[in-house]
């Protein structure tokens, strides 16, 4: 396989599966400098070379934690990598009981010493680790079987869901459906969802993704997990979701027509519907949501037609607008997989991977926001 399949290849899985040739979009929507936050800096956590970063979550401006994965071109040295932020650099922190030989995908935390990550085991099984800046164990989950996949964990004190996809526990079916993995107060419980298909991301009792075919939502009801009704959008997928409340809550992902040929796609809640939501002219890919619990959210993602500059879409008030960051000199382009937002401090950082011009992976933390100062490199 060429370096050049290779990094396509693995695009694909970075963007959970969907073809991202480039389109030139109809128009663009730039922001109104004077009205949305604006890109400050591009910096990395320093991973080894050829990394990236799949998740982050803020609990504050000192105390930021992300995922990803390291020299994802040696099948020997390839590694997950789990990395914080203390408000002065980044640190690696320990993976214990595994030579770190991991792909971890999620994280999420219920307190500063109550921190879970998720991805894929080198035994074939999903993987959930927990811990905090004194490292991470596994955390072995009876029920989960070789070929399940987690993709997405939320954290509460007391309690941690994970979601993914799995064959169904019914004996008597081969459908692949929702997964969702429940721990609380140490005791787990591994449920089908109602429908079939893949999750993607979890929050607050609502988890997303798709069936296959169009997008797919499943809200917490008792001991199940239903799926709800949303617009019908052939093609449509969703990969993260911000709850505010039982309220207001915002998905991200998009609508695939064919190869080359993807759309954004934003689902908006309002505690009785999901509905789609109108969004500036452009060929852009979300991966990514976070909000200010206030009716503020951010989304992340990548624009083929401008590929070296990172994107956001930035939502207030009933309307979206778009965010580009600056072009660094030596970058083909730029992805951002995930979001989050800095308490207190009106700011987001997204992190994700550059790739440069000679195909070299590099990890990316880019900062928005004239609140927070921009993390240094370690």
């Amino acid at each position: 396989m060429t370096r050049r399949f290779q990094r396509r290849a693995l695009s694909l899985i970075l963007a959970t599966s969907v073809a991202w040739s480039q389109v030139t979009p109809a128009a663009h929507a730039d922001p109104r400098p004077a009205s949305v936050e604006a890109w400050e800096k591009s910096t990395s956590a320093r991973l080894v070379a050829d990394g990236s970063l799949s998740d982050v979550l803020a609990l504050s401006a000192t105390n930021v934690w992300a995922v990803g994965q390291q020299q994802i071109w040696d099948v020997w040295k390839n590694r997950g990598t789990i990395r914080h932020w203390d408000g002065t650099r980044w640190a690696e922190v320990a993976i214990r009981d595994t030579a770190g030989t991991v792909n971890l995908r999620g994280v999420a935390a219920a307190s500063a010493s109550d921190v879970w990550a998720v991805g894929d085991g080198v035994d074939g099984l999903p993987y959930l680790a927990h811990g905090d800046t004194g490292g991470f164990s596994r955390v072995r989950v009876e029920g989960l079987w070789a070929g399940d996949w987690l993709g997405g964990v939320d954290a509460r004190t007391g309690r941690v869901v994970a979601v993914g996809s799995g064959k169904s526990r019914d004996q008597r079916s081969n459908k692949m459906v929702g997964l969702v993995v429940v721990g609380e107060d140490g005791r787990w419980t591994v449920r089908d969802t109602d429908a079939e298909g893949a999750l993607y991301a979890v929050a607050e009792g609502i988890a997303v993704g798709d069936t296959g075919t169009g997008p797919l939502i499943v809200h917490e009801s008792g001991d199940t997990w239903k799926a709800v009704p949303v617009p019908d959008i052939p093609g449509g997928y969703l990969r993260d979701v911000q709850v505010d409340n039982s309220k207001r809550a915002m998905a991200v992902g998009g609508v695939y027509h064919g190869p080359g040929d993807v759309e954004p796609l934003v689902l908006s809640w309002n505690g009785k519907r999901w509905k789609r939501e109108k969004l500036p002219a452009t060929a852009s890919r979300l991966y990514g949501v976070t909000g200010d619990g206030k009716g503020r959210y951010w989304a992340a993602g990548y624009d083929p037609a401008q590929p070296v500059e990172p994107f956001m879409l930035r939502y207030e008030k009933g309307d979206w607008e778009i965010i580009r960051g600056g072009a660094a000199r030596g970058r083909d382009s730029v992805r951002l997989q995930a979001v989050t937002y800095l308490p207190g401090k009106g700011a987001v950082w997204a992190v994700g991977h550059a790739v440069d011009t000679a195909e070299r992976y590099t990890d990316v933390v880019e900062s928005f926001g004239a609140g927070s100062p921009p993390p240094k490199d370690s």
